[in-house]
């Protein structure tokens, strides 16, 4: 059985096109939403960060503000 060495190195090589296409949607849909305004506490940063991520809950509705 012969073994053949990776002509890649398995190293991370970052996000993906459709990971960064999704953050910068994200990004956009959370600013119309008002997450960014005032990101002074931990809850805030938190909302933010739930806006960004799981933004296509904000398009249905859902509210993602922490209380």
């Amino acid at each position: 059985m012969a073994y053949f060495t990776r002509t890649r190195p398995a190293v991370f090589a970052g996000p993906s096109f459709l990971g960064m296409i999704w953050l910068i949607v994200g990004v956009v849909v959370a600013a119309i939403h008002d997450y960014f305004v005032d990101v002074n506490t931990f809850k805030e940063i938190v909302s933010a960060i739930l806006a960004v991520l799981l933004w296509p809950l904000l398009l249905i509705g859902i509210n993602l503000h922490v209380h």
